[in-house]
């Protein structure tokens, strides 16, 4: 649709790139404000939320590369272009690493391990909304052929050479779809986070929610790659219904070691009067 934001000469300004930047920030916002809220650290998680987000993209790209190995081992140089720099990435590589990386940071930092993912879910969920506004903008995770009254037609031919999505032909807008998901997905985590909840809840629901939601979308999108195992299922539908499942054990074992957090209300201003003091 709209891939490059300003273009001058050679260069450049990616539209998905500045998006990614925009969705990090308000990403980082929510879940400081919500760790906050569940009375931890603000510079630990600042810290660790900047961490999670380098490990995401060298997760998301290292995904990307391997669903793509036969043209990179073709092609070797190109695991450092600049094509390859600017391209979205796989989420659920980044997701994994991401985790890993927080693992080993809140264990060396003795954050605890539910109460620090909870804070950060709803922050991942949002931002990820935004971060498809960045694909639909550059054109790439496109869906199928589709004739239905919604369909978009890309015919940018910049978005093409960038992403190689077909112009000219109606398709699902996926992206969009995405969007919308985890942004309700995101009021819902929310809402619930602002209630007394046992550690662990919060991150159970968002991968049951999230990964419901790209199971379904995935069958919608374009695949370049064979689908594995002879099966109509894509590699990042196996992904996505392992981490459903996770979500699913994280929800029960919440439930059944039941420590709720009550969020901490907002801090009041000494010598201010408000509306609860009435």
């Amino acid at each position: 649709m709209f891939p490059k934001l300003i273009s001058i000469g050679g260069f450049y300004l990616p539209t998905y790139g500045v998006l990614v930047a925009l969705a990090f920030l308000v990403a980082l916002s929510v879940t400081v404000h919500l760790a906050r809220r569940s009375g931890l650290d603000g510079e630990l998680i600042t810290n660790l939320a900047v961490y999670c987000a380098l490990a995401g993209l060298a997760g998301a790209k290292a995904l990307m590369i391997v669903f793509d190995l036969n043209y990179y081992l073709r092609n070797p140089s190109e695991i450092f272009s600049f094509a390859t720099l600017q391209a979205a990435g796989v989420f659920q590589g980044g997701f994994v690493l991401a985790i890993v990386t927080a693992f080993l940071y809140m264990r060396r930092h003795s954050l605890p391990y539910l109460r620090t993912a909870d804070a950060f879910a709803p922050g991942i969920v949002i931002g990820h909304a935004i971060g498809r506004i960045g694909c639909f903008a550059a054109g790439c995770c496109w869906g199928k052929e589709c004739s239905l009254p919604w369909a978009v037609t890309f015919r940018n031919p910049d978005a093409n050479q960038l992403v190689g999505v077909p112009l000219n032909v109606p398709l699902h807008p996926t992206q969009l779809y995405e969007m919308i998901a985890y942004g309700i997905v995101f009021v819902i985590l929310y809402l619930r986070f602002r209630h007394a909840h046992p550690a662990g809840e919060i991150l159970g629901l968002y991968l049951v929610l999230a990964s419901a939601a790209r199971f379904v979308i995935e069958f919608y999108r374009f695949h370049e790659q064979a689908l594995p195992f002879g099966l109509p299922l894509s590699i990042t539908q196996w992904i996505a219904l392992a981490l459903l499942v996770l979500g699913v054990w994280l929800l029960f074992y919440a439930r059944r070691h039941p420590a709720p957090i009550a969020p901490r209300p907002a801090r009041l201003v000494p010598g201010v009067r408000h509306r609860s003091e009435t």
